[in-house]
């Protein structure tokens, strides 16, 4: 059972928590250019590839794959339980990692994305108002720095799972 669960675990985290980590990674440069452009992608007679979609796709994904990353805390608590080591120093410290990173994704990442598209008029309900950002290019290089943390927080997690400091079981 402890190998089903690690592989689950594993699983939900490499197809989870990496296409949340690409979109959201792209995020801020294709954003960066919606708003330099308009909406429709469009500047000094150039098409943006993607633009407005390609900025609202990979908004969805980080979006639609947090739902699923839930999973990801969820298999590895039932592991760890498996394997006893739920108050390990190693397991506690990557769990308040692993709730750090939710937190800036759910509180910080995903509302500065719709900000940023609604800012282009993207995804915005009729009648909404549009948000005003006074410096776009500084919201999306302050985006960039908000999703490079959130990644480093996970390439932390993932260092904690493999090396297990002090960890008693077997590696």
């Amino acid at each position: 059972m402890t190998k089903l669960l690690l592989s689950l675990h594993v699983l939900a985290a490499i197809l989870a928590v990496g296409p949340i980590s690409v979109a959201a990674s792209m995020f801020p440069r294709k954003a960066r250019e919606l708003l330099a452009s308009g909406a429709g992608g469009v500047a000094a007679g150039q098409v943006s590839p993607g633009g407005a979609a390609g900025a609202a796709l990979l908004h969805r994904v980080c979006r639609a794959y947090a739902v699923f990353g839930v999973a990801v805390p969820v298999f590895g608590v039932a592991t760890g339980a498996q394997l006893g080591v739920l108050t390990d120093a190693w397991l506690l410290v990557s769990v308040v990692l692993t709730a750090l990173a939710a937190v800036l994704l759910g509180a910080v990442v995903l509302p500065r994305q719709a900000r940023l598209l609604g800012a282009a008029g993207v995804g915005l309900d009729e009648g909404e108002a549009v948000p005003q950002i006074s410096d776009p290019r500084a919201a999306a290089a302050r985006l960039a720095m908000v999703t490079g943390i959130f990644n480093l927080l996970w390439a932390a997690v993932v260092v904690l799972m493999i090396l297990r400091p002090g960890s008693t079981t077997s590696a």
